[in-house]
């Protein structure tokens, strides 16, 4: 996994685990990683990540009907 250096104000007041599942929530939510992925970044198991998704307003649904169809049939 690549690593990135990034350089916060010193007046925003941030854990650097806050920071990160604040990174990995947005990039999950853009579609850019998958929640798996995401979890894995932060050093989270996958059902931990999932459950914090509400905190930074993501949703772990997916908002495609093809994606909604597909689950059900998967179910």
């Amino acid at each position: 996994m690549r690593a990135i250096t990034l350089n916060i104000p010193d007046d925003i007041n941030l854990k650097t685990l806050d920071l990160s599942i604040y990174l990995a929530s947005k990039m999950y939510e853009d579609e850019i990683i998958s929640s798996g992925q995401a979890a894995k970044m932060v050093g989270l198991s996958k059902r931990s990540f999932i459950e914090i998704m509400g905190k930074y307003g993501v949703s772990v649904f997916s908002s495609s009907t093809d994606d909604l169809l597909s689950d059900i049939k998967n179910a």
